[in-house]
């Protein structure tokens, strides 16, 4: 069966997360994705450990499947001049080298465009490649902190906190996949390629969503609100007798039946609580009462309550907990590859289900340079002979 991207060359010049994660993508949707790392050390993600994996980091790993590695110096003539002969017949070009910084190396989208008019060049970056902050490096952490993502995370009388996963990458390589596949439909009209420019500031700032939203049009600056939320009651996190269960009502209608299953009919038609309105408005008495019946019962014993009565609801899990769940094992979304130094290798799945070209997982992360010999011969023609001398003066 055909992948939605099959033909397509993508060199990944990326490192870290967000790149890796946009070329991991495209990857699964099948196209041919080629990793260009230094020789030597390769993506600093690979020793971001502990834990490791066959010699590899499971942070490199997380985002780095059906992908070629192949080692080029670009600090060299001759490595520059490789990665120009790649990008000849290359599609799509991920790099996250800071802005100007693939310029310098004559490795950009003008001078590259030049040989090839149809390809797609994606460059990713802490700020974007215009406005006064555009030199400066961004790290996941600091968009956060910047973006004002970490100013409303976080416990009202506790300081700001980050969010427990980089989010702000992902959210960069997801919305630099959409660019790339949108520039390459308009490819099909055009017959041109173009520039995508994308930013983790302005990732993060597109993700504010209702906040940020709330902020626009209110002027009112949003508090923290732990696990509970700004303007739907109740919509949080209760402590059940053996755990932490997370109640989501989002109408009159869940509250409800909700009410009722849980044997407090009375709770709906009290004027305080009978709308979401006014159970915000009144959340200081509500959140008390639910505290009290929460503890009463286990989280399984409220798990089943909800789903009786097609109310949101479920368990706080863990890791183990949540890569053992029967669903997230239904959907693929735990899987196992064989991989050259690691027995089997346990990845999370693709979320990508599309019924005609389905997304799939053929390759393992690669090594440092596994691919290199393979990529020189049959994509420059490069003898044996050649790719021995090329490793000898450190070009690859």
């Amino acid at each position: 069966m055909a992948s939605a991207l099959e033909g397509l060359l993508v060199l990944d010049l990326s490192r870290h997360l967000a790149g890796p994660y946009c070329g991991m993508m495209l990857g699964d949707l099948g196209a041919e994705v080629i990793k260009i790392e230094r020789p030597g050390g390769g993506d600093e993600t690979r020793q971001w450990g502990p834990p490791f994996v066959g010699g590899e980091s499971a942070y490199y790993l997380c985002t780095n499947r059906n992908k070629k590695s192949v080692t080029l110096n670009l600090k060299s003539a001759r490595g520059i001049e490789l990665a120009r002969a790649l990008a000849r017949s290359a599609d799509v070009i991920i790099e996250n080298f800071g802005a100007g910084g693939a310029e310098r190396l004559g490795l950009g989208f003008e001078t590259l465009r030049a040989t090839n008019p149809r390809l797609v060049y994606c460059s990713i970056t802490g700020f974007g490649q215009t406005g006064p902050d555009r030199e400066l490096g961004g790290y996941d952490l600091l968009i956060q902190a910047r973006g004002g993502l970490m100013s409303i995370t976080g416990e009202p009388d506790g300081p700001p906190l980050k969010v427990g996963a980089a989010l702000i990458d992902v959210f960069a390589g997801l919305f630099a996949c959409n660019g790339i596949l949108a520039a390459l439909a308009a490819r099909t009209h055009t017959g041109q390629g173009q520039y995508v420019d994308i930013a983790l500031l302005d990732s993060l700032v597109a993700t504010l969503v209702n906040v940020g939203s709330s902020y626009l049009v209110s002027g009112r600056v949003p508090e923290r609100w732990g696990n509970a939320h700004a303007s739907i009651v109740p919509y949080q996190v209760f402590q059940a007798a053996d755990g932490y269960f997370a109640l989501a009502i989002g109408n009159d209608g869940q509250w409800q039946r909700f009410c009722v299953a849980a044997g407090q009919p009375e709770l709906a038609n009290d004027s305080r609580f009978a709308t979401n309105p006014a159970r915000v408005a009144h959340r200081a008495e509500l959140v008390p009462m639910l505290d009290v019946m929460f503890a009463a019962r286990n989280v399984e014993d409220w798990r089943r309550l909800c789903a009786s009565a097609d109310v949101p609801g479920g368990p706080v899990n863990a890791l183990d907990q949540v890569f053992a769940d029967p669903q997230i094992l239904a959907r693929n979304m735990r899987v196992e590859v064989p991989h050259p130094t690691a027995e089997k290798l346990p990845l999370a799945g693709t979320p990508l289900k599309l019924s005609a070209t389905p997304a799939t997982i053929t390759s393992p992360p690669p090594l440092l340079g596994e691919h290199t010999q393979e990529i020189l011969r049959e994509r420059l023609g490069l003898s044996a002979a050649e790719i021995d001398e090329l490793r000898g003066s450190g070009v690859v």
